[in-house]
């Protein structure tokens, strides 16, 4: 006999059963009322109310001024209470929302972005938006909250305030937290998921994981019932019902342990009407004729359409292979359903008695076949895969197969993702075939497991990795510590460098020793340059890059190749009314005193000199702490005349060598 075990915190929660029963007191009291939307999102509790005279109306044009106005647990929007001031209302908005509701006004007034984590359809979340007097944004994603972090980012840091529905999902609210809070230094976050949504989940999957099979309670649309659902299907099979006629007999009898949870919108009749079905099918059945029935059934349930199978090859043809899957039919995979290589040789990659993972296409019990499929199963296992990764927030691989509109497909695990064109990388990507067939890295940012599909996104790869580089950068800087990096951007005063996910900034003084107009005469985008770090403002992750080496400075080369007494040829560079300022090399000027530039008194600098003139002028002193140097071309002609005189005295008598020259006349 199955075992069945009950969630203690199935049913209704504090604020849909306030809720729902001041609705069944109005109706029972005769009151004239109307619900502002469906009470709860549960069918059932509906209709009972309507055939009572308590109807659901959503347009506040067509609500009478005086009309008894019930506002459901959801809540709902400020501009909704306005429409409604002329009206008696009755206001069961669940506490937990209300708080979220004052919460938002409060920190919107401030000046505050408001970011809320929620579905932006559910009219709870509409309630939540509608109290936000300044910016809003709604995100299911953590890709949606980077694209927000950006934009927000992008338009100057405004302060922040996150909440969420109070129905979402913990585990993904957690993310959500974690990502804003790296990346986003101005934010505040209010935990609002409603404690019995965080109980209820956490019972559900403890439940879930000890169990063979979950029946899970509650209308079809309701948020909360369809969370359950999900997580409960993460760990053993699992059915979604609104009422006991839809349960499933043969299911109940072939598991040993069965789990029964339910939403916070589904009544407690309803519960114990599933409950009490349940019981009665297993107590009210002949054993013996049951169970022939039920073996005969379960053949035939387990090879639905659909249904996962394990197969045993008992024969191997060019075109198909025959398998046994434990049933009366006898099972054959096509050669298109086991591969979708066309050359693929079908004899040599199956062997009589392999095992193999297969899903039923087709159940014929006339001529006693069942059509499966190994590929399509693959596809199953490789979509488990997929989902897993998406809940662990695992880094996959694959191949980029085709470009498609908005996007590019990859394939992994025998599924293809679609990444959106803004999600292919870090930057924009101006031509999406240059990524084809090349191998790429991404995360599964969202699912939609009715379609099996998953979109993915490499840049979230790509922001993980540049974080992990940036804490390591700055776990390990220090000033003078050497880098290699690429220019990444020039600006009118400097240049900067990307140190490996960390941008530091040379500043166009420290690109040259000598002074220049532009950064562009010394670096250009995408140069990869060695820098070393000047200096560190951690508080503000601030980096001031050094580019200039020691023994590339001017004075340094001066020093060594020039000192005093040494004549130079230099290059008038200025003109002033006390001198000319003349280049000895490149970075080094000395001056030219007004004094030092003739042996004879002058009025003007100019009547004798010209910028651009090279002359030769004596280096007659240096300061090398205040960087100056004092030239003097007057020193120089001063030791011209003597030169010539010594010159005079030791040339050859080459005149005697010509008399007696025939024709030549010595004077």
């Amino acid at each position: 006999m199955p075992e069945i075990h009950v969630a203690a915190s199935a049913g209704f929660c504090f604020g849909v059963k306030r809720a729902v029963e001041t609705a069944f007191s109005l109706a029972k009291a005769g009151t004239s009322a109307v619900t502002f939307g469906p009470i709860i999102h549960n069918p059932q509790v509906i209709e009972q109310l309507a055939s009572m005279g308590i109807v659901p109306e959503e347009d506040p044009a067509r609500i009478p001024a005086g009309k008894t106005v019930l506002i459901r647990s959801h809540g709902v929007s400020k501009k909704v209470y306005n429409l409604l001031k002329d009206c008696n209302l009755i206001d069961c908005t669940c506490p937990f929302v209300a708080k979220i509701h004052r919460i938002v006004e409060e920190q919107s007034a401030l000046g505050k972005v408001i970011l809320v984590a929620g579905n932006p359809a559910h009219p709870e979340v509409e309630g939540i938006v509608g109290f936000a007097e300044g910016p809003v944004f709604v995100f299911q994603t953590e890709e949606e909250l980077a694209d927000i972090v950006n934009n927000l980012k992008e338009n100057g840091e405004k302060p922040v305030c996150m909440v969420a529905q109070t129905t979402f999902r913990e585990k993904l609210w957690e993310k959500f937290q974690h990502f804003i809070e790296n990346h986003y230094t101005n934010v505040q976050i209010f935990d609002t998921i409603c404690s019995a949504t965080t109980v209820r989940q956490k019972e559900a999957a403890e439940l879930a994981a000890q169990s063979d099979y979950m029946i899970v309670i509650g209308g079809k649309s309701s948020s909360n019932t369809i969370k359950l659902a999900d997580i409960c299907s993460q760990f053993c099979e699992t059915d979604h019902i609104e009422e006991k006629s839809e349960l499933d007999k043969t299911k109940i009898f072939l598991h040993n342990r069965i789990g029964v949870t339910a939403g916070a919108s589904t009544p407690a009749d309803i519960i114990k009407e599933v409950l009490n079905t349940m019981t009665e099918i297993l107590e009210n059945h002949d054993e013996e004729f049951n169970f022939a029935e039920l073996l005969e059934q379960s053949l035939n349930e387990k090879l639905y359409t659909g249904k996962r199978v394990k197969g045993i090859v008992t024969n191997v043809a060019p075109n198909e292979i025959h398998v046994d899957v434990g049933a009366k039919q006898a099972g054959i995979v096509p050669a298109s359903e086991l591969t979708d290589d066309s050359s693929a040789n079908i004899m040599e990659m199956f062997h009589k008695d392999d095992e193999l993972d297969l899903i039923v296409l087709k159940v014929n019990d006339q001529e006693g076949i069942v059509t499966l499929s190994k590929k399509r199963c693959d596809a199953e296992a490789g979509y488990d895969a997929i989902r897993q990764a998406y809940e662990d927030g695992t880094v996959l691989e694959g191949v980029v197969t085709e470009v498609v509109k908005g996007g590019v497909l990859v394939l992994t695990n025998g599924i293809k993702i679609f990444i959106p064109a803004s999600m292919t990388s870090d930057r924009k990507v101006e031509d999406l075939n240059t990524l084809l067939k090349k191998e790429v890295r991404f995360k599964v940012i969202e699912i939609n497991d009715r379609r099996r599909r998953a979109v993915g996104s490499i840049r979230a790869v790509l922001a993980d990795e540049k974080k992990a580089k940036q804490e390591e950068f700055w776990a390990n800087v220090e000033i003078g510590k050497v880098y290699k990096g690429e220019v990444k951007s020039l600006t009118s005063y400097g240049a900067f460098v990307d140190l490996g996910g960390v941008d530091g900034m040379i500043h166009i003084t420290e690109l040259s020793w000598t002074r220049i107009k532009s950064p562009e005469e010394v670096v250009k985008v995408g140069d990869v340059v060695e820098v070393y770090i000047k200096d560190i403002d951690t508080e503000k992750k601030k980096i001031s890059l050094g580019y200039k080496k020691a023994e590339d400075n001017p004075w340094e080369i001066f020093k060594r190749d020039y000192q005093i007494g040494d004549v130079a040829e230099v290059k008038i560079v200025s003109i002033t009314s006390f001198g000319a300022f003349a280049q000895i090399i490149p970075g080094v000027d000395g001056l030219i005193h007004i004094s030092q530039i003739a042996n004879e008194r002058i009025a003007k600098v100019s009547d004798k000199l010209a910028v651009g003139d090279v002359v030769k002028a004596k280096i007659i002193d240096i300061d090398f702490d205040k960087k100056k140097v004092s030239l003097s071309i007057r020193a120089v002609l001063d030791e011209a005349p003597a030169e010539e005189a010594a010159e005079e005295e030791t040339a050859p008598d080459y005149a005697s060598d010509l008399e007696g020259i025939e024709g030549v006349t010595v004077e």
